[in-house]
């Protein structure tokens, strides 16, 4: 089997490049800018050349790109997309009804959405870890000094770029910004639904377009609702959740905070800066006591990237509610999720003071992962629907 790989320097490329090699397939890299407009014709026209000049079973690549549908289709080459962002916008081009795609989500709420609108070509696949190459890394003293602690986060805080929400400051109605404030407090106090996109109203979505000018492209059926629900309201919503919990931890425990926001400042946290998904992350997730997860409120139902890593690394895993997690693990035992920052709080400090029984869950979730999540997996399972016409 031949597989073309669009290589945009996204996380995971090598893992699932390393997988191809296990299962005795080959992979052809193709550099490629993720940015690329959606209708470059001289994107397309070589594009076109190149893959045309070989024999291959697919075209394969981490998110969807219309453009590259497009040449796909028109060659009769299929082409399979395993979308690990959310929002993705992208997948809202009338492109999407091309019959080369094969396009694969992670959030379970994403794929309904697309079903329930008669879509055969998109299908649910949750996320992978590199679990054999988390277990081949060894870890010294010094790094469990230097990474272990406590507690960890690893993520953006949200308050680095796109702070769209920020820059409606004092440019729309004060009723408008008081009921998006009401609108934003109360989806911060429920967790497991997500009620933004349905409850953003005619004059609210006006006042925003007004001063942002965020619109769906010329190709795209994307509402207005889910553009502003998304790239705005939930990502604030994401920014103020994480700094509020990292704060409210960092008064009563250590914090390790590993961020590419290097101005934020809080008692108690101890701002690592980024840290190297490859080299240092695993570590981080491997010596610390308990590993948060604060998913993106733009993922309703999906279990991120983040949650697959710490258990594929061993480490113990402390996160929201997500809905997806019941299709595979057992709360309690696998993982523990908490409902509330009260129960958060609770919660550290219970696992924090039973090491045993907090190891023992996070060897459980290590060895579901290692069964039934690895890129090995994933990657047959794609091929097995790619191979099969979807059916």
């Amino acid at each position: 089997m031949n597989i073309l790989f669009l290589d945009w320097k996204s996380i995971g490329n090598e893992d699932l490049i390393q997988a191809a090699k296990k299962l005795g397939i080959s992979v052809t890299s193709y550099g490629f800018d993720n940015h690329i407009d959606d209708d470059d014709k001289e994107f397309m026209e070589k594009f076109e050349g190149d893959i045309g000049k070989l024999t291959l079973d697919f075209v394969l690549s981490f998110n969807y790109f219309p453009v590259v549908s497009k040449v796909c289709n028109k060659l009769g080459i299929e082409y399979a997309a395993w979308v690990y962002d959310n929002p993705a916008v992208r997948l809202f081009s009338y492109t999407l009804i091309n019959k080369c795609n094969y396009i694969f989500v992670f959030d379970s709420q994403m794929y309904e959405l697309f079903a329930t609108q008669g879509f055969k070509n998109v299908f649910y696949l949750p996320m992978a870890s590199a679990v054999e190459r988390y277990d081949s890394m060894a870890v010294t003293d010094d790094m469990a000094r230097k990474y272990g602690g406590d507690i960890s986060f690893v993520g953006q805080l949200y308050t680095e770029d796109h702070t769209y929400y920020d820059r409606l400051e004092g440019k729309i109605s004060e009723y408008t910004k008081g009921y998006l404030e009401g609108l934003i407090n109360t989806q911060m106090s429920i967790q497991g639904v997500n009620i933004i996109e349905s409850s953003l109203t005619e004059q609210a979505i006006a006042e925003m377009e007004k001063v942002l000018e965020i619109k769906p492209g010329y190709d795209s059926v994307a509402t207005y609702e889910y553009l502003y629900a998304n790239y705005v309201i939930n990502r604030k919503i994401t920014a103020l959740e994480r700094s509020e919990i990292i704060r409210e931890i960092g008064k009563k425990y250590p914090v390790k905070l590993y961020t590419k926001d290097k101005t934020f400042s809080a008692e108690g946290v101890d701002n690592r800066g980024e840290a190297d998904y490859y080299l240092e992350m695993p570590v981080v997730f491997k010596t610390s006591a308990i590993n948060l997860n604060i998913s993106l409120r733009s993922i309703q139902r999906g279990i991120p990237l983040r949650a697959m890593d710490i258990m594929g690394c061993g480490g113990f895993l402390l996160s929201n509610y997500q809905e997806d997690y019941l299709r595979f693990f057992v709360p309690g035992e696998d993982f523990v999720y908490y409902e509330s920052k009260r129960d958060l709080m609770e919660k550290i400090e219970y696992y924090l003071s039973h090491e045993e029984e907090r190891q023992d869950i996070a060897k459980r979730g290590h060895a579901k992962i290692l069964a039934d999540h690895t890129y090995e997996r994933r990657l047959q399972e794609i091929i097995d629907i790619v191979t099969a016409g979807g059916t």
